[in-house]
């Protein structure tokens, strides 16, 4: 099945006074690959801009924006339509090397995943290792697939969501002692506590799709899915056989979803930032910044 979606991305700086701004770094494009193609893109930017589209080192698309004069406000609308074939849950059929935790890569996979293994965040007194092994069996042996599923699903239950507008993540030793987040943080917990066990796991930014608020369906009185209306976050595990398979602990989302649109993917999730960028001015003159996503399936 291959669903359209229309997105639109809007970012709105606000300044009391004009500034003049240095380059940006936008990535809002969705992520080509065998089940995500993009159709048509716009990108329009008040002031006028300069822009160039270059691929960062995992093959991520970024449009450098420079703005050509000063301004009170800087706004980056990016529009897109794309088609999305989500999987059908077979994304899990993992090699039989890898059906029972712990498994091995092969020489060959270490190679290519090695920065992928490596934790970001110290460990020092074992927390966060310890937390990640509560979901591995004490009566028989563990499954590789049950195992993710359960770190995921719990998250979903035991952690608060909480929207933040900082920039960043939280540390998950923070999160764990907090128990609450955002989706990039939550991305983060299981990323790294999958690290501490051995396998290679990746940040991912992007949409999700939430028919509550899409306003062609009118699902009257459905809540919204949590981190809809905004950029989202998850992660993928590589699993030999499967691939780069993806989890949202966010929702308790896996492989096989329509609800998740990749845009960029990363090591760390600095490098996967959506939008970063300078401006010059007095420094009270940074009045905030807003942000707005809308996924809507196509009907046509």
């Amino acid at each position: 099945m291959t669903i359209r979606y229309d997105i639109t991305h809007t970012t709105l700086y606000r300044y009391s006074k004009p500034v003049s701004f240095g380059e940006h770094r936008v990535m809002f494009r969705p992520r080509d690959s065998h089940d995500l193609r993009v159709l048509a893109t716009d990108l329009v930017c008040s002031p006028e801009a300069q822009v160039r589209m270059i691929q960062d080192p995992h093959s991520n698309s970024v449009a450098l924006v420079s703005p050509l004069r000063s301004a009170t406000e800087l706004k980056i609308v990016c529009t897109f339509r794309i088609e999305h074939a989500p999987g059908d849950g077979t994304e899990l059929a993992v090699s039989p090397s890898a059906l029972i935790f712990p498994f091995a890569y092969s020489v060959e996979e270490r190679f290519d995943l090695e920065h992928y293994m490596r934790p970001l965040h110290d460990d020092p007194d074992g927390v966060l290792t310890h937390w990640a092994r509560q979901f591995m069996r004490t009566d028989g042996p563990t499954g590789t697939r049950d195992l993710l599923l359960q770190m995921n699903s719990f998250i979903r239950q035991h952690f608060g969501y909480a929207a933040r507008d900082e920039e960043g993540t939280q540390p998950p030793l923070q999160t764990l002692q907090l128990g609450t987040g955002s989706c990039r943080d939550f991305a983060l917990l299981m990323m790294e506590a999958v690290r501490r066990l051995g396998m290679a796991a990746r940040f991912v930014s992007g949409y999700l799709y939430d028919q509550a608020l899409d306003p062609a369906t009118q699902a009257a009185g459905k809540a919204a899915t949590l981190g809809a209306g905004s950029t989202h976050a998850w992660l993928q595990v590589y699993l030999p056989g499967a691939g780069w398979v993806p989890f949202d602990p966010t929702n308790n989302l896996r492989a096989g979803t329509a609800q998740l649109i990749r845009v960029g993917v990363a090591r760390d999730p600095r490098q996967a930032a959506p939008i970063s960028g300078s401006w010059f001015g007095p420094a009270d003159a940074y009045l905030g910044l807003s942000a707005n996503v809308q996924v809507s399936r196509v009907t046509d």
